[in-house]
């Protein structure tokens, strides 16, 4: 492969795992468009750890996770007792904040003669673990997609068992889950925790695999599009997700068939979607037809 399809295979597992964090709450009847601030803290928190205090990227990436989950698990405790439209708008502010945060955060070591760490608006340079490591364009997307495809064989095992269930009792009705013994509120605030674990470990890697970061990478725009790719991927199956980013990622922008226009044509995907598949391409009616098929064949 070349280095071009490399750049965009990685872009695309990098972008999955946001967009399989967004699609974690939206099974739970929540539409977050926030998750970029945790993808963002993942991206700093793993730079720090490896730039600056020279740990491994295997153990910044679970430090990273760590540091995700608990602000999203803070976000969540005021958040999460909105509905609706004022939980997305309030989720989008508390991205936004973590943005304006990141252009204020100064905090820069002296390494072999040269400032290294976050820069404010500057941006943070020299996030080298990965070169200076040794490892190669074509194994580092490997190495993505091995994480990608174990935290998709959880998603499968979830969706599978009695906590797949629950998730999903909890976006169709929470009132009829709470009355069956299930504490909501605290679930749902798990759920967003382990969101941004997940979106916090893609921000790991993004961080390491362009070797610079900025404020402006953790905008609203990468908010609306991760929660867009579960909405036009489909909400019956974790594979959705991964279906929008790769429509995105891959067709309207790695085939470059739209050029400037790509924008124009996502938003037309999506509006279109909308209307005639609410629920994406793999819904939950899709999803069952495949696995009746299956069921049927053995």
């Amino acid at each position: 492969m070349d280095d071009y399809t490399i750049g965009v295979l990685t872009n695309i597992g990098l972008f999955a795992f946001v967009a399989l964090s967004a699609y974690l709450l939206l099974i739970t009847g929540e539409m977050s468009f926030g998750q970029q601030a945790f993808f963002g803290v993942g991206a700093y928190a793993g730079g720090i750890l490896t730039a600056i205090y020279g740990l491994p990227l295997p153990l910044a990436a679970l430090v990273a996770m760590a540091f995700g989950a608990l602000a999203a698990f803070l976000v969540g405790l005021p958040t999460l007792r909105l509905k609706g439209l004022y939980f997305a708008m309030a989720t989008l502010a508390a991205a936004e904040m973590a943005r304006i945060l990141f252009e204020l955060f100064h905090f820069q070591v002296e390494i072999d003669g040269e400032l290294t760490g976050p820069d404010g608006t500057q941006g943070f340079r020299g996030i080298r673990w990965v070169f200076e490591n040794g490892i190669e364009p074509a194994e580092y997307v490997a190495l993505v997609y091995a994480l990608l495809l174990v935290v998709l064989i959880a998603f499968l095992l979830v969706e599978r068992s009695r906590l797949g269930a629950v998730l999903r009792s909890l976006g169709e009705d929470p009132e009829l889950a709470a009355s069956v013994g299930i504490n909501v509120s605290r679930m749902k605030l798990g759920v967003a925790a382990v969101a941004g674990g997940l979106a916090a470990l893609g921000g790991v890697l993004y961080a390491h695999h362009n070797t610079y970061i900025e404020p402006r990478n953790f905008d609203i725009m990468l908010g609306v599009h991760s929660l867009a790719y579960a909405l036009i991927g489909g909400l019956g199956t974790a594979l959705g997700p991964l279906l929008g980013v790769a429509l995105d990622v891959g067709l309207l922008d790695g085939s470059r068939i739209f050029g400037g226009a790509r924008m124009i044509a996502f938003g037309g995907l999506v509006a279109v979607l909308l209307i005639f598949r609410p629920r994406g391409l793999l819904d939950e009616s899709v999803v069952h037809w495949f696995r009746t098929q299956a069921w049927r064949r053995t």
